[in-house]
This record gives C-alpha cells, sequence and structure tokens, in this order.
C-alpha cells in the first residue's frame, strides 16, 4: 500500500511539472510537441479547445483501443497519469503567462518540465497514454519497434505542425523532443544507474574481499579459461552504481594495477539481489 501511494504521488507530481511545461512554455511562444501532446497543442492554435480536454478524451480514446497492451497495473496508472495531466493542464490554462519571449530558452525549459514530469510518471510504473498505444499498435501491425514507432509519430506530428506554427517553431519543437526524451532518460535511469563490471585478476580473492568489506557489495564468482594460455582463472562480476565505480577502481590499483576490467552500461536490472547490493 505504501509504495502504491508513492507511485501515485509521484505520477501527480510529475503530471503538474508536464502541464507547467506545457501552459507556461511551449503554448505562451507559439512552439509544439510531439504525439498526442503535439496534436492536442495544435487543435489549440486552430480552435482554441482547451488542451487538457482534447488530451483526456484523445487520450482515454485510444486507451480503450489498446487497453490490451497493459498489464493491469500499468493500465490503472495510465488512466491515472492520463486523468492527472489532463487535469493539471486544464486547470493550470488560465495561469499560462509568458514567463520568457526568448523562444530558444523556452524551448530548453519546456523541453525540461515536459522531460521530467513525463520521467516521473514512467518511474512510478504509468506511462503517456496515446503515443505509447499507438507505437504498441504500429508495432503490431507492421513490426516496428516501440521506439522506431514512437519516434516515427513525433515527426509526423511536428512535420504537420509546420503548416500552423511554421517551419522556424517547429525546428524549436524538434529540441523540445530531443531535451524532453534526454530528461527522462535522466529521471528513469539516471539517478539509479547502474553498470555491470567483468573483472579478470591474478588476485580475485584479495578483490573479492575488499568488494565485500569496503563497498558491502556482493560479487559473483565465475569460472574462466584464458583462450590463449589455456590456465583456468576466476572471472568476477558485479553490478554496482556508476557513482561507485571510482571506488571499485581504487581498489583495483590497490591490489592489482594489471587486472583487466570491462564496464558495460546495465539498461534493465530483474529479479532480486542488486538493489540490497
Amino acid at each position: 500500500m505504501n509504495k502504491t501511494m508513492k507511485d501515485i504521488a509521484l505520477i501527480l507530481l510529475g503530471s503538474l511539472i508536464f502541464a507547467l511545461g506545457v501552459n507556461f512554455f511551449t503554448i505562451p511562444n507559439h512552439l509544439s510537441e510531439g504525439g498526442i501532446l503535439g496534436i492536442t497543442i495544435i487543435t489549440y492554435y486552430l480552435f482554441h479547445w482547451s488542451p487538457g480536454v482534447v488530451n483526456f478524451v484523445l487520450n482515454v480514446a485510444l486507451l480503450l483501443v489498446g487497453y490490451k497492451f497493459f498489464a493491469k497495473r500499468t493500465l490503472v496508472y495510465t488512466l491515472i497519469s492520463i486523468a492527472a495531466c489532463s487535469g493539471f493542464m486544464f486547470f493550470t490554462e488560465g495561469f499560462g503567462r509568458k514567463l520568457t519571449s526568448d523562444t530558444l530558452l523556452a524551448s530548453v525549459f519546456a523541453g525540461l518540465l515536459v522531460g521530467v514530469g513525463l520521467g516521473l510518471i514512467f518511474r512510478a510504473g504509468g506511462t503517456s497514454g496515446g503515443s505509447t498505444i499507438l507505437a504498441r499498435i504500429i508495432h503490431q501491425l507492421v513490426g516496428w519497434s516501440i521506439g522506431k514507432a514512437m519516434l516515427f509519430i513525433d515527426i509526423v506530428v511536428i512535420a504537420g505542425s509546420v503548416f500552423i506554427i511554421g517551419i522556424e517553431k517547429a525546428m524549436y519543437t524538434l529540441l523540445i523532443v530531443y531535451i524532453g526524451a534526454k530528461a527522462i532518460d535522466f529521471i528513469v535511469d539516471g539517478l539509479d544507474e547502474r553498470v555491470a563490471v567483468l573483472i579478470i585478476s591474478n588476485s580475485p580473492e584479495l578483490i573479492l574481499d575488499r568488494v565485500k568489506r569496503q563497498m558491502l557489495h556482493g560479487i559473483t564468482v565465475l569460472d574462466g579459461r584464458g583462450g590463449y594460455s589455456g590456465k583456468n582463472k576466476e572471472v568476477l562480476y558485479i553490478v554496482i552504481n556508476k557513482q561507485e565505480i571510482v571506488q571499485l577502481k581504487s581498489i583495483l590499483r590497490e591490489i592489482d594495477k594489471n587486472a583487466y576490467v570491462t564496464v558495460h552500461s546495465a539498461q534493465e536490472i530483474m529479479g532480486t539481489g542488486y538493489k540490497a547490493g
């Protein structure tokens, strides 16, 4: 229950930040966005329809079509995020004054706020709704990856917006989408980015002992054999926070300066043991 409440709180916070980015930077500077949000903003420019209402209607309609692509928990969180994003967009619509006339500055802050907001929603287990659903449908029909399909949707919407906001503002919109994507990656992965480290050393037991005592981490010992020498070797494998790399390097320099070490970004970790380790 505590985990669920924290997730919902994170979704609400992310939705508020998202809405502020749209109403305080994107719309006042006549910019746009990709995906369903972009369509929502364009309808506002054309017909002055409320972005919050249009966003809610479009996303709920798409969710009714593509609900089968989501697990039950994700579906519930997505409904909450759609309602919260649309609600905050609606209630902050009147507050949307032009904080800056610098289009570049507005683009940067629009991208940051929308990206951070969506990142918090994704981190809590929700989704942005519409574009994600469309991407999954395209994936089923055409076979494209989800990422490729979402990029295609963004490009189509931004290209269409050229006729409404002009090519210069559309180019700034590409900047918003790029900064937003980077902000999402940072919030979802960067706050807890993990790396996998493979260590081949002549002193594996000493390294193992120091890592356990000094870093308070578990470490896996694999049996290996040198392809050239044919000698059996113990290979150490550990998954740690990126910030802990410096500490691990210090231990390796003290024990075995000639240790062979490879570091790989761990895109996703499943199962138990690593978070606590």
